[in-house]
């Protein structure tokens, strides 16, 4: 499925922003090629780049990894609880919290590449596990309507975001 057969009732909020950030691209392939493009990506960045900040407050490289890793987790088990028909509305969380009581700069960063690698191929079994129905249900999360697939369509275009981001404000 393509992220261009979304329904617009799928989706709304700030999710909309990470599902145009991934692209109209196919979402089983795109799990595993954006994947691979951010582990290349990564490797080929300087290693006195990834404890630098931009500004004061700002995360360093290391820390939006670990970002990404949390991020993905709370979708894929947003994802999870949909596509069982779960009709609980779920909390939206605050990223700074997070952020704060995390050990990322103290990881190698191929522990953090090596850990969403791990985490990835988890999440891409589970998509590939799932069937039309359960791909198209929509739950409620951080007050907003989301599908199944319109989830895994926000865990790559999250991970795009970032990238963005490395390239204009860290490089």
């Amino acid at each position: 499925m393509n992220a261009d057969q979304l329904l617009d009732n799928e989706y709304s909020g700030g999710f909309a922003t990470y599902i145009r950030e991934a692209g109209n691209v196919n979402l089983i392939d795109e799990l595993e090629i954006s994947l691979h493009d951010f582990i290349r990506f990564v490797q080929n960045i300087p290693m006195d780049k990834f404890d630098y900040r931009y500004a004061e407050g700002k995360w360093t490289i290391k820390e939006i990894i670990q970002h990404i890793l949390d991020c993905e987790r709370i979708f894929a088990y947003r994802a999870l609880r949909f596509s069982r028909n779960d009709k609980t509305p779920l909390p939206s969380f605050e990223e700074n919290d997070y952020a704060e009581n995390t050990n990322a700069n103290g990881r190698s960063i191929q522990d953090l590449l090596t850990e969403l690698s791990a985490l990835r191929h988890s999440n891409l079994l589970f998509y590939k596990s799932l069937s039309e129905e359960q791909l198209k249900r929509i739950g409620t999360a951080s007050n907003n309507p989301i599908s199944v697939r319109a989830l895994g369509f926000a865990i790559i275009g999250h991970q795009k975001h970032h990238q963005k981001v490395f390239e204009e404000r860290y490089l």
